[in-house]
């Protein structure tokens, strides 16, 4: 089984919604700045329920933060552009 990479757009986020900082976004949803610098840089996947939390803070679908991308479809897109 492949194994499933997730990658987020928190940063951009935060940015477009008035440059919301780390901390801010920490406090509104529960978790501590150093959290979502280990989110923002992938080495942390949330919870379902921080995950919803966080797109609830941006007013969008948990898909419009969180992106799934599998070891088998990331060489597919690398065969395909050969």
């Amino acid at each position: 089984m492949p194994k499933i990479q997730i990658s987020n757009r928190i940063r951009e986020l935060r940015f477009t919604a008035g440059e919301l900082t780390q901390q801010t976004l920490a406090d509104r949803v529960g978790i501590t700045r150093q959290t979502v610098v280990a989110l923002e840089q992938g080495k942390y996947y949330p919870s379902l329920e921080l995950a919803f939390r966080i797109a609830e803070t941006f007013g969008v679908g948990v898909e419009e933060v969180f992106q799934r991308h599998s070891d088998s479809s990331q060489s597919k897109r690398s065969t395909k552009a050969s």
